[in-house]
């Protein structure tokens, strides 16, 4: 969803067939571990009463702000005591069916390098302040887990079908750049938010984006922005609404999404379930 950057990152050593790697946790500087440091604490201090409460709750039972960057596996031995994840490293990013594997077996892929100094802000490829920070909290809730699990199953089986593109955008939208309603308020939960100090604000504050509930058949007809925020964000009502949405026969959907034109990011219909109607001022004015 991102091309990848042409910096060079840290020495990865040996890659297997699967196209997993040794974390080499011991390798990391001092600097490194200060920078995942720097940026967690920036977040931490802007998420309470933004993010999610599964994911506070499980970023803090994780320890994710203590000792630098986490050793992916002691980790993995905390998520699976409680879900039955794991945290494999990876160079980047992956082919789709290796991705897809890997999260259908609760195996989930992390980049290793974190980014560099002037990086801070923003990164166009996933590092490891994305990806365990982002997403790995949420994988020690039993809904969102069983929910990763089915969409890498979903994953495979798209592939085979040709319907790729549909399954990404779920992703986006949900795991990506997801909110979520609980106690009567938005909160976020997708990882491109939470570890994005701008977009934590831009999403659940700002006038510009549309928030929509969620609907599995639009989602997967919405197009995505990948080089800024979203003009739509979609709203679920709880993770367990993920999880039965993903465990569906998707057969019959696919077959009405060959039917059909995309529809646009900022667009809103009028069978939407809009909790907001957003002014698109934000875009407008970079687009002027």
């Amino acid at each position: 969803m991102a091309e990848a950057s042409t910096r060079t990152r840290r020495e990865t050593g040996p890659v297997a067939v699967d196209h997993t790697i040794d974390q080499r946790w011991s390798a990391y500087t001092l600097e490194e571990h200060a920078r995942w440091g720097a940026l967690t604490e920036r977040m931490m201090g802007i998420l309470p009463g933004r993010a999610s409460e599964a994911f506070l709750k499980a970023a803090k039972t994780l320890k994710l702000s203590e000792g630098g960057i986490p050793n992916f596996e002691r980790l993995s031995d905390k998520l699976k005591e409680r879900t039955g994840w794991r945290i494999v490293g990876v160079p980047g990013l992956v082919p789709d069916e290796v991705f897809f594997d890997h999260l259908a077996n609760r195996r989930f892929p992390a980049g290793c390098f974190i980014r560099d100094a002037d990086e801070m802000d923003y990164i166009e490829e996933p590092d490891v302040f994305h990806d365990v920070f982002g997403h790995v909290p949420l994988l020690a809730d039993p809904a969102y887990a069983d929910f990763m699990e089915a969409y890498g199953k979903g994953g495979l089986r798209a592939l085979n079908l040709g319907r790729l593109a549909n399954l990404a955008r779920l992703y986006w939208y949900t795991i990506e750049f997801g909110l979520i309603e609980e106690m009567g308020a938005l909160r976020i939960f997708g990882a491109g938010i939470i570890s994005s100090p701008k977009e934590t604000v831009f999403a659940l504050e700002d006038d510009s984006p549309n928030r929509i509930g969620f609907d599995l058949e639009r989602v997967m007809r919405t197009n995505y922005r990948i080089d800024d925020f979203q003009q739509s964000y979609f709203v679920i009502d709880g993770f367990e609404t993920l999880l039965e949405a993903t465990l569906r026969d998707f057969g019959p959907l696919y077959e009405r999404l060959k039917d059909g034109a995309a529809y646009k990011p900022q667009d809103v219909l009028p069978t939407d379930r809009v909790c907001h109607k957003g002014t698109q001022a934000y875009f407008t004015n970079k687009a002027g």
